[in-house]
């Protein structure tokens, strides 16, 4: 009888595989996969487009590991509908993108990205240079999972006030005060920095947008390292170029790779970074982390212990 397949979407260190072996004797490992083993994929570490349409018809597929924390480019309907299990990567990503946001709001207030543009041109241009102090100023983290509280944490030793909106305004470790969603538009003129963490959904799409861009600080910055579509850019461009905001940062955008044609690359106060932010050291160390956790729990009784996503609501 053929075992059923767990599929490794990447390669893993040999020492990984072992562990999943030892959890999991009766599975079969498999980093490839020949067309005739698509009917016997039970789990999935990560997501392949181009096996998506035969492993939905699979009846064997039970659960997918996504290696990310959104999972908005995942077919989540199909998963329902098929009672299919997924968990995500939340948590992996918290430091690195914490430190990129770190790195880029340095980067502004003490005007390094001037200096690299004057460098350049051989100018030393002292008094062009902004400067400003990080410290005192009050930023709202919209997102207070995993990534917020991890931002939270580093940046308040730097003398940061940090502040939260989630769905419901519940409490979160770390923030001075947290707010509901539907009370941001209040809260933003009060802060100095806001930065976007939220996954892509229904209820996130174009949540940035004028109407929120017209009641920030003039003086305010804004930086978006959750999903593109959260942001209606072409709002967001007017707010820059009217000089409604001071700065902005993406790393993720409604369209990847942007293309050479894209209006944004010709604004002076935006800063494009290529999706990057969540670029993180000994990946595989931290997934497997998750996924062997789960694959425990998943081989005892088709359960999963850590970062399950409800499928309705997409995260």
């Amino acid at each position: 009888m053929t075992k059923p397949i767990i599929f490794l979407q990447r390669e893993f260190r040999e020492e990984f595989i072992d562990k999943i072996n030892a959890i999991a004797p009766d599975y079969e490992v498999k980093t490839k996969l020949a067309d005739t083993d698509l009917s016997a994929v039970e789990v999935t570490v990560g997501w392949q487009k181009k096996y998506s349409e035969q492993l939905l018809k699979s009846s064997q597929l039970k659960w997918v590991q996504a290696i990310s924390a959104g999972v908005d480019y995942l077919p989540l309907n199909e998963f329902s509908n098929q009672e299919i299990l997924l968990s995500n990567g939340s948590g992996i990503h918290a430091l690195s993108i914490s430190e990129h946001i770190i790195g880029v709001l340095l980067g502004y207030y003490r005007g390094l990205d001037q200096s690299v543009k004057n460098q350049e041109k051989k100018i030393w241009g002292q008094d062009l240079i902004r400067y400003d102090q990080l410290a005192g100023k009050n930023l709202l983290v919209v997102g207070t999972g995993h990534i917020g509280q991890q931002l939270s944490k580093s940046i308040r030793s730097l003398g940061v006030n940090v502040y939260g909106i989630n769905t419901t305004g519940h409490s979160a470790e770390g923030f001075v005060e947290t707010y509901s969603i539907k009370n941001m538009k209040k809260i933003v003129s009060d802060m100095d920095i806001v930065v976007g963490i939220l996954p892509g959904t229904p209820e996130t799409f174009h949540i940035f947008n004028n109407d929120i861009f017209e009641k920030m600080k003039k003086s305010a910055l804004f930086l978006n390292v959750g999903r593109g579509d959260t942001v209606h850019t072409k709002e967001l461009v007017a707010a820059l170029e009217n000089e409604e905001l001071a700065f902005a940062a993406l790393d993720v955008f409604e369209e990847e790779p942007l293309s050479k044609e894209s209006f944004l690359w010709e604004l002076d106060n935006l800063l494009i970074t290529p999706h990057i932010s969540g670029l993180t050291v000994d990946f595989q160390n931290k997934l497997m982390k998750i996924f062997l956790a789960n694959l425990k729990s998943y081989v005892s009784n088709h359960e999963l212990a850590v970062n399950q996503v409800e499928l309705k609501r997409g995260y």
